[in-house]
């Protein structure tokens, strides 16, 4: 059922949000600059338990909104819960322009050609088609610079990309109608001190900030001490020759903890980790075609990296293409792997989408180790409520899972490090929205669970009323 979206009488601009808002997946946001055009930050897959205020889901993910005023799609970056609808926003009749990042055109095509093959239809022509549309309509616009858009009413509104640190290419959205009122939508924020990426740049003005939550309640470890808890995982999970398991999204988490992986070998290069396995000889195996593509990609796209990680690289060494790295391919070797780790005692780690164990490769892999206990299975980022990954996470170890219909018991032991997730904590969050020189007056607090929502509602409250700044601080619903 489509929602009216009937705008108020009075100003502009106006939001209206049409996904994240009840959950943490199907972003979508409009800025409604004038009756006559809008602006739609994100399209976004739903997942999990999550729905949108007028009803879409994972099982109906039709356009549910009015789309007859949006005059620009723009992006904040290329996860399947911020783009994953944009097929069916074509399929719809929207055939204005779609404008992202640089590093976010260049990622943005193998991720809604997958989806499309998924979710829509695997037919080549259909295929064909859909990607003919998407590479037409694909503006890459620079970070850092005002960008004016074309409104048929002649209604003035720019937009400008700040990074947001979250994945390769990430950004906020800034909104400027008339060269004044300024909204800015946050997408997904990454941590001051995550792999690869260069912290967030907090914009200089805002008069309204949407911003997201998921980790508005807690607070991350630091970058050494998850290191170490990795470090630590690795030796526990490999003491009894069996395989862990990280369930990783195939774009940013992967990238990350292959950045990681190769640190910790290359410091303990030459040194035993048990009496049967080197460090040296420990394969890292990275089983899926997708992330395979964009971590080649990732190392095609090395200007964007942060100091630290070009540092590596004159050093000679290949954070995302190290000597233990293997990937897997076909299917059928796909499935190979799987017989051959479950049934032999040959220790190794292996990433596999998707990351809430959803679908994708890890799940027949979850399904061949989770009833041995010599396996283990290693969480690295949220699990969202109603997904396999958030049962595994709160069943653990001697419960049970339902996977494709069937129901597995968990006698793998079951570990989580939330410190290696894409989305900023609290601190994070915070420190974003308390360096916007300039305002913000209003924050609508979006993409979380209700108690991350609250609790980042009440933190922000709190920090901008020490700070003599009156700002109002809420949730919305719609």
């Amino acid at each position: 059922m489509e929602r009216s979206n009937n705008l108020p009488e009075g100003g502009f601009p106006h939001l209206f949000h049409h996904g994240a808002v009840r959950g943490v997946t199907g972003s979508a946001h409009e800025w409604v600059a004038s009756p006559g055009s809008s602006v739609l930050i994100d399209c976004g897959l739903f997942q999990g338990g999550d729905v949108g205020p007028a009803g879409a889901s994972a099982d109906d993910l039709a356009i549910d909104f009015d789309i007859s005023r949006i005059q620009a799609v723009v992006l904040t970056h290329v996860h399947i819960d911020h783009v994953g609808r944009l097929p069916w926003l074509l399929g719809a009749g929207y055939v204005g322009p779609i404008y992202c990042s640089g590093p976010s055109a260049k990622l943005l095509p193998i991720v809604l050609e997958d989806a499309f093959r998924l979710g829509v239809s695997r037919k080549p022509a259909d295929v064909e088609r859909f990607m003919a549309r998407l590479e037409a309509a694909l503006v890459p616009v620079p970070f850092g610079y005002w960008h004016a858009l074309e409104m048929a009413d002649g209604t003035v509104a720019e937009i400008r990309l700040g990074r947001a640190g979250h994945i390769l290419g990430s950004a906020h959205v800034s909104c400027r109608l008339a060269g004044e009122h300024i909204t800015v939508f946050s997408g997904d924020l990454g941590a001051a001190d995550a792999p690869i990426l260069p912290e967030p740049e907090p914009p200089p003005a805002a008069n309204v900030l949407v911003i997201e939550s998921t980790y508005g309640d807690r607070l991350h470890e630091g970058r050494e001490t998850r290191q170490q808890r990795l470090e630590d995982a690795l030796v526990r999970a490999l003491r009894d020759k069996g395989t862990l398991l990280i369930p990783a999204f195939s774009i940013g988490r992967t990238q990350e903890l292959l950045y990681e992986l190769e640190a910790i070998i290359h410091r303990q290069r030459g040194a035993a980790m048990h009496s049967f396995l080197d460090w040296d000889e420990l394969p890292i195996i990275l089983d899926s075609p997708l992330a395979s593509r964009f971590t080649q990609v990732y190392r095609e796209l090395e200007p964007y990296w942060d100091e630290e990680a070009r540092e590596r690289l004159r050093a000679d060494r290949r954070p995302l293409a190290f000597e233990q790295l293997l990937t897997v391919d076909s299917h059928e070797a796909h499935m190979k792997m799987v017989r051959h780790l479950a049934g032999t005692a040959r220790p190794a780690v292996v990433i596999a989408a998707s990351g809430m164990c959803a679908g994708g490769r890890i799940v027949n892999y979850l399904k061949a180790m989770l009833g041995d206990a010599r396996h283990n299975v290693l969480f690295v980022g949220y699990q969202a409520a109603g997904t396999p990954g958030r049962e595994i996470q709160r069943s653990e170890q001697g419960g049970s899972v339902r996977l494709e219909a069937e129901t597995y018991p968990i006698r793998a032991a079951v570990e989580s490090i939330s410190g290696y997730s894409a989305h900023g904590d609290q601190q994070d969050l915070l420190r974003f929205a308390a360096g916007i020189a300039r305002g913000p007056e209003e924050i609508r607090v979006v993409h979380g669970d209700e108690g991350a929502k609250r609790a980042l509602v009440d933190k922000l409250d709190t920090h901008f009323r020490a700070a003599g700044q009156p700002v109002n601080v809420w949730i919305p619903l719609q």
